[in-house]
């Protein structure tokens, strides 16, 4: 059964781009309540992506922008260490447990908060690297498999039940607290669920990497489209997301009011952003690369409405806070604050990536936006507010509940 007009419009990306679009010319025009638009700081952020993307990958051979690169954080190639687990699998097996290593580890990417991290033998690591690597070792150690003889993979009785819970893999104490840990059990408890409500996204088995199998048939003569993933992302993972908008009893997920979107009908004053669905999609790349497929279209997909992109126009003055609140008080995800930075910071994502491009020499098919925030503009987000401030945190504060960032 199709989904009705209005919830289906608000999941496809051409969307995000229409209604960032409708707040970034309000941007423009001056009459956004929270932010004014400074295009003429737009070239030296410009600068900044492109010396950091140069610094980053000397010879501009850039990956996409995953979860994938975090598994290689401190020098050490987990992600060879779990080819090498896989290896004696056939393709397909391969496949579904390269899926439920990316997804798992995306899912519980949101924002850990400036005082938690997580130690590896003598080495430490904090935020989403460290995030990355405490996912990696409960995956590997078998935290979400239901099967015991083979702990590469997860099942959906297990994370509903989540026997093995977090605070442990994660090594929350008192003196390292985890920003929204009970968000994060909770959604992979609604993974679970969902997984077994969809199986015709995740197959019969209850198996999260059931997901590989429904985008490798999907495939046609050797080639998937990036949206037909994030088509699959939103509709298998849509009723994970907590307390967000339903339209006729289709979770939205990250869709949000603001008085700038524009649309008609039911759909009029939303705006779907969709982070971490795409950012999932992002990390869905390279498993249904690996498998021999090639995917198509990156570029109709958006940026990442995320904080350290977001905080990239903010630092780099692009983005002017036009009252104090916004920079000294915490928001909620659906404020309007936030909702107005993160629908500013899609769109200038999309005119920044052109610019970089220009310095680099490189067109949109070598460097597609995937890669421009890869290069790129998160990093380049994360090293200004370092330089900004002494804990590197974003400049604007969010109420994170470990779903939405």
């Amino acid at each position: 059964m199709s989904e009705p007009t209005g919830a289906r419009h608000l999941l496809q990306p051409a969307t995000i781009r229409e209604r960032t679009g409708d707040v970034f010319s309000a941007g423009l025009e001056g009459t956004l309540e929270h932010f004014a638009v400074d295009l003429d700081a737009l070239d030296d952020v410009a600068d900044r992506v492109t010396a950091t993307t140069k610094k980053r990958y000397p010879d501009l051979q850039i990956p996409y922008h995953s979860r994938w690169g975090h598994f290689r954080v401190g020098g050490v190639d987990r992600v060879a260490d779990f080819e090498g687990r896989i290896a004696g699998a056939d393709a397909r097996e391969q496949g579904r447990k390269r899926v439920a290593l990316a997804v798992t580890s995306v899912l519980l990417d949101a924002g850990a908060g400036p005082a938690w991290s997580y130690r590896e033998g003598r080495e430490s690591y904090a935020r989403s690297e460290g995030l990355a690597v405490a996912s990696y070792h409960m995956f590997v150690d078998g935290s979400f498999s239901a099967m015991r003889d083979d702990p590469l993979r997860a099942d959906a009785d297990e994370l509903v039940d989540l026997e093995r819970g977090l605070a442990e893999g994660f090594q929350v104490r008192d003196d390292n607290p985890l920003v929204g840990l009970e968000g994060r059990e909770a959604l992979l408890r609604k993974l679970g669920e969902a997984i077994v409500a969809a199986p015709e996204i995740f197959g019969d088995e209850g198996r999260l990497g059931g997901l590989f199998d429904h985008l490798y048939d999907a495939a046609d003569d050797g080639k998937l489209p990036a949206a037909r993933i994030l088509q699959a992302v939103l509709q298998g993972l849509g009723p994970i997301w907590p307390g967000r908008l339903e339209m006729d009893g289709i979770p939205l997920g990250d869709v949000w009011p603001h008085p700038a979107a524009g649309g008609e009908g039911d759909t009029k004053g939303l705006v779907p952003l969709h982070k971490l669905s795409q950012w999932t999609t992002y990390s869905l790349l390279e498993p249904m690369e690996a498998a021999g497929l090639t995917v198509t279209g990156l570029d109709e997909l958006t940026g990442l409405a995320e904080y350290r992109n977001g905080g990239l126009f903010v630092d780099g003055g692009v983005l002017v806070p036009k009252h104090e609140a916004v920079v000294t008080e915490a928001h909620a995800p659906g404020s309007a604050v936030i909702v107005e930075w993160r629908a500013l910071t899609v769109a200038l994502l999309d005119l920044v990536a052109v610019k970089v491009r220009e310095r680099l020499g490189l067109d949109a098919e070598r460097f597609p936006l995937a890669k421009v925030l890869e290069g790129g503009t998160w990093h380049a987000g994360r090293e200004i507010a370092r330089e900004k401030r002494d804990d590197g945190t974003p400049p604007i504060r969010i109420e994170s509940d470990g779903t939405v960032f």
